[in-house]
């Protein structure tokens, strides 16, 4: 058995490449079709940053109660019911993971396809997947070097595109002060449609409660972690997507997928802008071995615990559950193969937010029912971060209910068909027993 454990720069590295991927890259032209004002759109992202902090503060303390691996499964299933954790667990296996890695594979395929367009972008998609998750399924010292090295250029390439972008001279103009129409923006239900968007970009910050079970003094790193990582991509999706405004006109940033390419050719010129359209999409790589690590994890935990789902736990010599990784990635790729991404967006979202919702408000039950638990980590402005966090989950998902409605139905179907097979099994066991 490996003895190798998570530390505590990997833990944040896994947060941050989690985060910084897909959403940031490419969403930004979806959210300029219902607001234009530059202030506007940069308050999606300052509230989508809050939002992420409320939520990472929380599930510090949660985590604290209830280090294991897993994540929603493991917190649910003590907080609620084991029904429940279930369910948050097949939403994981199913689309929590699976379908963010298909979104950014196709986003690495279509920045790349920019600039080589004899490139199959269906099949550069699936060798990503296929190669990531050979690496991840070997050795986890292996997979975290991986993952720290990729995080590490991909933050570094940031910095250096956000650095040279403030000395870019726009040929358009855009201001970011507040105009009277603020509030009006702020409260219309564009706003809301495209928190949607922010909020996928800004998933990703509970990550590495995934793999708590396996990080070195996880009830101290574990909230440290996810605060550290959140705050560090609130300040650089803020300022990636100032420059992203400041550097191309709405007018041409409207429906377009490759945000990045459209900036990095304005900043750098053609030729230049081409190598960082290509950039982007070896960034993407950190994006997508970051969920191809923490996903399986959530399955081994209920692979443990559940008998007919067994198999999920099953490890290689090095502790690697790797036929989750596998299974998981099989996943990822039919989604690939079938899906739009504006379509995964939305599903994901919905789904994410349904589980996310459950587990902050846990913190009340935590505080109630398990005071006998002693936690290093307390959140602070308690009550008012987990509030602040629901209420705005809540809105952005009666917004999802009602402007998208197949997207929310695909998403209640995911959800009911893990409470059905949870019930088969659990009926499965208890026949089992009485035999």
């Amino acid at each position: 058995m490996s003895k190798h454990k998570i530390g505590f720069n990997t833990a944040i590295s896994i947060v941050i490449a989690n985060m910084i991927g897909t959403g940031v890259f490419t969403s930004l032209g979806f959210q300029v079709t219902g607001i234009e004002g530059g202030f506007s759109i940069i308050m999606l992202w300052v509230i989508g940053g809050i939002l992420a902090l409320c939520g990472a503060l929380t599930y510090g303390e949660i985590g604290s109660a209830f280090p294991q691996s897993g994540g929603e499964y493991n917190y649910l299933s003590k907080l609620y019911h084991p029904a429940v954790g279930f369910l948050s667990g097949w939403v994981s296996i199913t689309v929590g993971f699976a379908a963010p890695i298909a979104a950014a594979s196709v986003a690495l395929s279509q920045y790349v396809t920019k600039i080589y367009p004899n490139i199959n972008s269906l099949y550069l998609s699936f060798s990503v997947i296929i190669i990531i998750t050979i690496i991840h399924s070997i050795n986890l010292r292996a997979g975290s070097l991986f993952q720290r090295v990729f995080t590490i250029i991909k933050v570094l390439c940031i910095i250096v595109f956000i650095g040279f972008g403030l000395f870019y001279k726009p040929e358009h103009t855009i201001s970011f002060y507040p105009t009277s129409h603020v509030w009006k923006d702020i409260f219309s239900a564009s706003f809301a449609g495209s928190l949607i968007y922010v909020t996928y970009a800004y998933s990703g910050w509970n990550a590495a409660a995934y793999i708590s079970g396996e990080m070195e003094n996880v009830k101290k790193n574990l909230p440290r972690a996810l605060f550290i990582g959140t705050i560090l991509v609130m300040f650089i999706y803020t300022a990636l997507n100032s420059i992203f405004l400041y550097t191309v006109p709405v007018s041409e940033l409207k429906g377009v997928l490759e945000i990045g390419y459209l900036s990095a050719s304005k900043i750098f010129g053609p030729t230049i802008g081409q190598f960082m359209s290509l950039t982007i999409a070896v960034l993407l790589i950190s994006t997508i071995s970051a969920m191809i690590l923490a996903g399986p994890r959530v399955m081994q935990s209920m692979g443990k615990e559940i008998k007919g789902l067994r198999f999920f736990s099953t490890a290689n010599k090095n502790n690697v559950p790797y036929v989750a990784i596998i299974f998981q990635s099989i996943i990822a790729l039919v989604l690939v193969s079938t899906s739009s991404f504006q379509s995964l967006i939305t599903y994901v979202s919905f789904t994410l937010n349904l589980m996310t919702f459950l587990t902050i408000f846990g913190i009340f039950i935590l505080r109630y029912k398990f005071k006998h638990i002693i936690t290093e980590f307390k959140t602070p402005f308690y009550p008012f971060t987990p509030i602040l966090f629901l209420l705005i989950i809540l809105w952005i998902l009666i917004n999802i209910v009602m402007e998208r409605p197949i997207e929310s139905i695909y998403g209640l179907l995911t959800v009911s068909s893990g409470l059905i097979i949870y019930f088969i099994s659990n009926n499965k066991n208890k026949s089992q027993k009485k035999i």
